[in-house]
């Protein structure tokens, strides 16, 4: 089963700050940035690095509760939902963690999330 590391997320308090913060930093991030929820910017290759606010702020609770208070989100992207459903039951079945069952989000992509051994949620993608 093909997993790619697809991408590297933040959950940010603040889009102004944060994106003052990674410009710095030398993040070529898209103009008026800061009216925006979500931004991704392409790292090369397949990776892509976003900043959010909507899973702080979220209208959708399904959603929330599978972020939580998450702040750092590494997304693994499968190539289907039943392979999502097929990963998330075996490392499940192994004993790790569920920290959210599948679900389709309101913006149509599908997720499931478990947490690795140190506690850190990693979520399936598809």
């Amino acid at each position: 089963m093909a997993l790619d590391l697809y991408m590297v997320g933040l959950n940010v308090q603040d889009m102004s700050k944060s994106l003052v913060f990674y410009r710095r930093l030398g993040l070529a991030l898209p103009e008026k940035s800061a009216e925006q929820q979500h931004i991704e910017v392409k790292m090369g290759g397949e990776l892509t690095f976003f900043l959010d606010t909507r899973a702080i702020r979220s209208d959708n609770p399904e959603l929330e509760k599978a972020v939580g208070d998450r702040r750092i989100i590494l997304e693994f992207y499968l190539k289907s939902r039943a392979a999502v459903d097929a990963k998330y039951a075996e490392l499940t079945g192994l004993g790790y963690q569920s920290y959210h069952t599948p679900f389709e989000t309101p913006f149509g992509v599908y997720f499931a999330l478990v947490n690795d051994p140190d506690g850190n949620t990693i979520l399936l993608s598809a």
